[in-house]
């Protein structure tokens, strides 16, 4: 026994093991008297003082059966003991009952048990139960060891395509979001290598012309000015950009400039008024070299909102990349110090193309949180699998939440916030909630309200695990309709790494 069992609390002294008292109890009544006596012989009594018997994570090293007295089990969530059962039925068994399947298991404490009044117990070293059990249960042993082991397979095997269609699901759509601003970089570079060209035979034309040498520089002057102009255009609303093109078309027509209403709207987009315009009129008096000025100007335009559309474009592609690289975590320790909200970020990008243009996204992110020790790959999981499961509940619902536009389906909200020593992330929806007979079902393995085919019912049982099992949090959900909230806390400073 470990040296907690082993403690003063323990009485040992003078507790014989009786075989009819055993008799007496559920889990023995049905065994022979030379298995009863066998039980006395390598098992004991023991009489133990109210307090802890044994820890969660501790090495299993005894079986314990209650015999008279009162026990708590509990297990740990969040760093707390969560009381899963308080009981005084004489035969209830705790301690080592996995030490039957050997090294193939964590020989650990599954949980933590504690006695609340002076309790009596037969208990067994984990050995003695293991050999027992072998000896006397061959066959029960093997259905246990099958039903044990073939469900944690099972699990294994449907947690492994779950995660290959989230990949795949998110390769296809980040292949998405990778050609449409790829294919506007090549659709821009060739509309740009046209205009440059276009914009040298119109320079050689003005270069030819009437144009004195101050005139000419001027111009380039002016071309300067455009350029600038470009990068501190106004954002114009659609009925402000449609008057301010009707004068420059008026003012082009006025000019005899043929195509003046097809260059509006560029001149527009660059910021370029009438007044400007002026300038550029009085610096070519020449009436047939206007439109050639006009037309040379209007390819520098051009070519920088082009190379500004490139620019987006790649940056976006780069920001795609980041992401990717943030999100799966490549070429970075498994567990490192991270800032959350990268985290949540780089997950949203991923998803963009899943929560499309009919879901608003609104981050509330608390700049007091600081980065904590996670495994960030794995979290990332379960912000997808939290934000995968709020999008489709919005989907479905087929009402418009208070709060959103005609043209919404509902509105995703990522928060985070600092709460002592807990950092709390929160995933909401405006969807039509859980309903209160199923909530506390929905982190049970295999437990889905999807169509067949649709879900494993495994991504909340996943991310529970993560949360809870691996970063020592909590996750849970408070939800009513057109609020439903999955909160994960994780604590800023754990007091050790998991290892699992």
């Amino acid at each position: 026994m470990s040296a907690q069992e082993r403690s003063p609390r323990s009485d040992q002294s003078g507790l014989a093991c009786d075989p009819e008292e055993l008799r007496t109890l559920f889990l023995f009544e049905h065994l022979s008297d030379s298995q009863l006596a066998e039980l006395c012989r390598d098992g004991r009594i023991e009489t133990i003082e109210p307090g802890p018997v044994y820890a969660e994570g501790d090495p299993a090293t005894c079986f314990y059966v209650l015999m008279d007295g009162a026990v708590v089990l509990s297990k740990l969530s969040g760093g707390e003991d969560l009381v899963v059962n308080r009981t005084s039925q004489r035969g209830v068994y705790a301690g080592a009952w996995q030490a039957y399947l050997g090294d193939r298991v964590p020989q650990t404490y599954q949980g933590s048990m504690r006695v609340t009044e002076r309790s009596r117990f037969f208990v067994l070293d984990a050995e003695c139960f293991a050999s027992i059990v072998r000896e006397w249960f061959p066959m029960a042993l093997h259905l246990l060891e099958g039903l044990f082991f073939g469900n944690q397979n099972t699990k294994q095997i449907v947690e492994q395509r779950e995660r290959l269609l989230a990949l795949g699901s998110l390769s296809a759509g980040l292949t998405h979001e990778l050609n449409n601003p790829a294919a506007a970089a090549v659709r821009a570079t060739s509309a740009l290598r046209n205009r440059v060209a276009h914009m040298r035979q119109k320079l050689a034309m003005i270069a030819g012309g009437t144009l004195d040498r101050g005139s000419m520089a001027h111009l380039v002057g002016l071309q300067n000015e455009a350029v600038e102009l470009v990068a501190k255009a106004p954002k114009l609303t659609a009925m402000e950009a449609s008057d301010r093109e009707d004068e420059l078309g008026e003012w082009f027509e006025d000019k005899g400039i043929g195509d003046g209403w097809d260059l509006a709207p560029t001149f527009v987009s660059a910021g370029l008024d009438v007044p400007w315009l002026d300038k550029v009129a009085a610096t070519v008096d020449d009436p047939t070299m206007l439109e050639g000025a006009i037309g040379w100007l209007n390819y520098t335009v051009e070519t920088e909102l082009l190379m500004n559309e490139i620019a987006d474009s790649t940056t976006r592609i780069s920001t795609l990349v980041g992401a990717a690289k943030q999100y799966s975590q490549m070429d970075r320790a498994p567990y490192q110090t991270v800032d959350v909200r990268e985290l949540l970020d780089s997950t949203l990008i991923m998803l963009g193309r899943k929560i499309g243009d009919e879901i608003r996204v609104v981050k509330d992110y608390d700049p007091a949180v600081p980065p904590i020790p996670v495994y960030a790959a794995e979290l990332n999981q379960v912000w997808t699998n939290l934000i995968d499961n709020a999008v489709q509940a919005m989907a479905g619902a087929g009402v418009e939440p208070a709060g959103t536009t005609p043209k919404e389906k509902g509105v995703l909200t990522v928060r985070t916030s600092l709460d002592e020593d807990q950092v709390q992330i929160e995933i909401c929806d405006t969807g039509p909630g859980v309903p209160q007979e199923i909530r506390s079902r929905i982190f049970e393995p295999f437990f889905t309200t999807k169509p067949v085919g649709e879900g494993t019912g495994l991504g909340l049982d996943i991310s529970w695990r993560i949360v809870v099992k691996k970063h020592q949090g909590d996750l849970r959900v408070v939800s009513e309709p057109g609020d439903t909230r999955f909160i994960v806390r994780l604590p800023v400073d754990p007091a050790t790494e998991e290892a699992t």
